[in-house]
């Protein structure tokens, strides 16, 4: 597992990365809020442990931007701060959860592993293929953040599809799982409700639904490819 630590103070900085270390993170430790900024906008971690106050750009207006930026990696503010409006802003801006310090490491990891079970229960649970995002625990589908109503059938094809993007699926593998039972291979139920989709979802060409000739239906990958 992989962590960002951005904290300026040496003594703090020293005891968490030795922490971390010890129960087996590699850990990338930054005391300018600017280069945690990058690093956190351009490479991938299981989790972002931000101070408040640092030189440079500031935990929270780092917080703010990689939410922004849609980067949904586990967060949790390390600060000095502990009133309640500080944590709440914190919050409200997308922050997972809040330690004050001074703290425990060993709270610390129990924290972040609270969190990484959380978040891959939540992963499993989600579905997110370029603009397109489905929850299958609530059945809610979005493009872009917009919220989309689909019909029962319409959210099972979509789901089926986002499971395997470039993978072309047949009319009748299609069929069988969405509708979980054989119907004569000539009939276009699949084609109408592909139809339906492509009206109500309005994907870019980038994320689209495409038809195959002669074989089915395939969704694209989000970097526009087959």
């Amino acid at each position: 597992m992989k962590a960002l630590l951005l904290e300026d103070e040496q003594r703090i900085a020293a005891f968490v990365c030795a922490g971390l270390r010890e129960h087996g993170f590699l850990v990338d430790h930054c005391e300018d809020g600017n280069l945690a900024h990058d690093y956190a906008m351009s490479r991938d971690y299981d989790v972002v442990l931000l101070d408040v106050m640092v030189p440079g750009r500031d935990g929270l207006s780092i917080l703010k931007a990689l939410r922004g930026a849609g980067r949904d990696m586990p967060i949790i503010l390390l600060t000095a701060r502990n009133e309640l409006d500080d944590r709440l802003a914190g919050l409200n801006l997308g922050a997972d959860d809040y330690l004050a310090k001074p703290f425990f490491v060993e709270e610390l990891v129990a924290r972040i592993h609270a969190l990484l079970r959380r978040v891959s229960g939540e992963r499993q649970n989600m579905l997110t293929v370029g603009p397109l995002r489905l929850d299958r625990l609530s059945r809610v589908a979005e493009v872009d953040g917009r919220a989309v109503e689909l019909t029962s059938r319409e959210f099972n094809l979509m789901e089926y599809l986002m499971r395997s993007p470039g993978r072309v699926y047949t009319r009748t593998q299609i069929l069988e799982h969405v509708w979980g039972y054989d119907f004569e291979p000539q009939t276009n139920m699949v084609d109408v409700c592909v139809q339906r989709l492509r009206k109500k979802l309005e994907l870019p060409d980038c994320a689209a639904i495409e038809a195959v000739r002669g074989v089915g239906y395939r969704l694209r990958k989000p970097d526009g490819t087959a």
